[in-house]
């Protein structure tokens, strides 16, 4: 006699188009999921005649697992914190497992820095690892170290090469620089064709992983158009921003012709507030990351386009394959990359409003 094969919670999943988290809310009735969700699983539920595991429910609800995130420092409403607060919200799909979360973080201007918290962070247990990378060497030599632990690893933000996570979440890096300059190039008033490319000052002088990819779609996109724009480099202190109005004034007393210009990392803001503190209404910006401070500038007109790349969602979707990687030995896509939004002062607001409603139904859905 044949015997009956078990169906498991990803199972249930993978036939009713939801996640496993939102499966196991509603066998062990717990939390809050959608009414066309619960349709769907209790719909398969009763067509496979499905029998919780007590046994395998009582083993998760035992194990622990530890899971380090490391990132750059952020506090609320930067980019990184929004994605810090996709993790925490998806820690929540499983209160059920006893799951910790340590946060390590490093100065994201310093390489020096980033040196240590990975090496601090190797001293620790843990079962897996999020990764924020901002420098490619020091993430490279960390991730061969975790390796060679047995520990497995996923990156937000961006992919690392010469390196094996068992999954990543990102935006397109290199199509948000190829769109920035097809935008730029769009808005900048005739006569004036030079473009500036706003640039962190970083201790170690080392490129930001996702910065190097913009940079190059960016440089893709004027040879392929064949534009002759001067591109001109502005740098800036994060670390010392009270050095940064000097520099700015330097730099535009050199440059008369700026009609545009980007800013290849999340702190648009900061010459935002430049070129509206000296009234400068004649160059049109291009920046990115949905932080609170860019979408103020967004919103009082001296941010013209603002491309957003879901963090919070990169944090949440980490998290939450992570777990079910760990738990439900779920196999998960290693690419998973996110779309571009393209965000003006007459849309933003809407988008916010509707992510906000669409959040938990389209990624437990």
């Amino acid at each position: 006699m044949a015997t009956q094969k078990r169906v498991r919670i990803k199972d249930i999943a993978k036939l009713a188009g939801v996640s496993a988290g939102t499966v196991d809310r509603i066998v062990h009735n717990r939390g809050n999921v959608s009414k066309k969700s619960r349709e769907a699983v209790e719909k398969v539920l009763k067509e496979v005649n499905y029998r919780p595991n007590i046994h395998m429910s009582s083993i998760s609800l035992k194990k622990k697992y530890d899971i380090l995130f490391v990132s750059p420092k952020f506090v609320e409403g930067e980019y990184w914190g929004s994605i810090y607060t996709g993790v925490l919200r998806a820690l929540d799909e499983f209160e059920n497992i006893n799951v910790s979360c340590k946060k390590l973080t490093y100065n994201q201007y310093d390489v020096f820095n980033c040196k240590e918290v990975y090496s601090k962070a190797l001293k620790l247990e843990y079962d897996a690892v999020i990764i924020g990378p901002i420098f490619q060497k020091e993430t490279q030599v960390f991730c061969s170290q975790l390796t060679e632990k047995g520990i497995p690893y996923v990156f937000v933000d961006s992919d690392v090469d010469q390196t094996s996570p068992i999954a990543y979440f990102s935006a397109n890096h290199y199509i948000s620089g190829y769109l920035m300059c097809k935008l730029i190039n769009s808005i900048m008033k005739s006569g004036k064709k030079d473009i500036g490319i706003m640039q962190a000052m970083r201790v170690g002088n080392e490129s930001a992983n996702s910065t190097i990819l913009r940079k190059s779609g960016f440089q893709d996109y004027l040879v392929e158009n064949k534009l002759q724009s001067k591109i001109h480099k502005i740098p800036f202190s994060a670390t010392e921003p009270e050095k940064n109005e000097g520099m700015f004034d330097e730099f535009f007393e050199e440059n008369k012709d700026i009609g545009g210009i980007v800013v290849l990392n999340s702190r648009g803001n900061v010459i935002a507030n430049y070129l509206n503190k000296k009234k400068i209404d004649n160059i049109k910006l291009v920046c990115v990351d949905l932080t609170n401070e860019n979408i103020k500038s967004l919103k009082n007109g001296i941010i013209d386009f603002l491309i957003g790349q879901k963090p919070e969602r990169q944090g949440y979707l980490a998290m939450k394959f992570l777990l079910e990687h760990l738990i439900f030995k779920m196999p998960v896509m290693v690419a998973n990359i996110l779309p571009l939004d393209i965000l003006t002062k007459e849309t933003i607001d809407l988008y916010r409003e509707f992510n906000d409603l669409v959040y938990l139904d389209q990624y437990n859905d």
